[in-house]
């Protein structure tokens, strides 16, 4: 039996997540939530879980708390599935007691990278992916030694704009935005998926995960969403992990692994799968990948400068106050005035608070000018 705590439990992953604990009573005890806003839902929850009130929670972004049920003493995995840069005390809090950590929040490890590695390696934790990316990379890499990895690709759909050039995209609803073809995930990070910043954001958690380098980091548009990752080794072979998309599968290996469910997920008709196709992602049309690359090249606060950047374009645009076509150029120039380095998690705070305010100056002069 191992002993969850669900933290963001009222959102896409949290409820994706209950379901399989639902459906294996005898394998996993939840022992605490926490919500950003939805009492309700919450309450419901953990009358359905048993969970004791005092370890159900809603908390925002309150960091202290979610710290605290991070930190729950009979947790063996802590599933982060807080939105933005407020799962970093998530983060932390199940690391430096050694826990696992289902990781669902990447920015906590883009913004923090070295910090959170540096607690990982301190207090013991392990980190197993929920992204559906880096699941698949993780399996993959079971197959091979990491000397004989030569690169690993991360798949995208393309979003919903996948094929439209720049000019198509100079009047994006927020609506339109919404639409993912495959996914069905919260606004923030479909957002992100329109805009490829999604995709530029794994590639830096990749990097932090696995420890590769960016030059073996690539992204192919798959827009089946079928194969979620591939690993090229060095003899020329490719591994690559198949599922139709349904995100309980990386969710039940990231509580379970190395052991898989015994339910299946995503598993494949192939009397019906007719093809899968691929194609190079459109650096024109978007940009942000691009400058995820550069961001997390250049290392030290640029990847936490890049994700507090977005975080508050991308709320801007939700807010109808932003183009959806502004949101790199928010980043771009918040990026380009500089970041500082990330050492500690005080410095991670600064350079996110900074970015944050460079972004929100940008954001009131693009709005102007919209």
């Amino acid at each position: 039996m191992r002993r969850v705590a669900i933290l963001g439990s009222t959102g896409s992953i949290g409820t994706q997540a209950l379901d399989v604990v639902r459906g294996h009573p005898d394998d996993y005890e939840v022992v605490a939530l926490a919500a950003g806003r939805n009492a309700d839902l919450l309450a419901a929850q953990a009358a359905e879980f048993g969970v004791d009130p005092r370890w159900a929670r809603v908390c925002g972004d309150d960091a202290d708390t979610l710290a605290e049920l991070a930190s729950h003493p009979d947790a063996d995995v802590v599933l982060n599935a807080v939105v933005g840069f407020a799962g970093l005390p998530v983060t932390l809090a199940a690391l430096e007691r050694g826990r696992r950590l289902a990781l669902a929040n990447k920015e906590s490890l883009i913004a923090a990278g070295p910090v959170v590695n540096a607690v990982r390696a301190a207090g013991g934790g392990e980190i197993v992916p929920v992204d559906s990316e880096h699941s698949a990379l993780y399996q993959c890499l079971r197959s091979g030694t990491r000397g004989e990895v030569h690169r690993v690709l991360l798949t995208a759909s393309g979003g919903p704009f996948r094929g439209r050039t720049p000019a198509e995209l100079e009047h994006v609803s927020v609506e339109d935005a919404l639409k993912h073809p495959t996914w069905d995930m919260g606004a923030k990070i479909t957002i992100d998926s329109s805009t490829l910043v999604n995709k530029g954001l794994e590639v830096i958690e990749a990097h932090e995960l696995f420890g590769l380098d960016y030059d073996h980091i690539d992204v192919v548009v798959h827009p089946q969403s079928v194969i979620h990752g591939m690993v090229e080794f060095t003899d020329g072979a490719t591994i690559a992990q198949l599922s139709m998309p349904d995100m309980r599968l990386p969710i039940g290996l990231a509580l379970g692994a190395p052991g898989r469910l015994d339910q299946p997920f995503g598993a494949i008709d192939w009397t019906t799968l007719s093809s899968l196709t691929f194609e190079p992602p459109d650096l024109e049309a978007f940009p942000a990948l691009g400058l995820a690359y550069a961001a997390g090249r250049a290392g030290g606060g640029a990847p936490a400068a890049l994700s507090a950047a977005n975080e508050v374009a991308v709320e801007a645009f939700l807010a109808r106050r932003l183009a959806w076509r502004s949101i790199p150029e928010v980043i771009a120039e918040v990026l380009a005035d500089g970041v500082g380095n990330v050492a500690t998690v005080a410095d991670v705070l600064e350079v996110d608070r900074a970015a944050r305010d460079a972004a929100r100056i940008v954001v009131d002069r693009l709005a102007c000018r919209s």
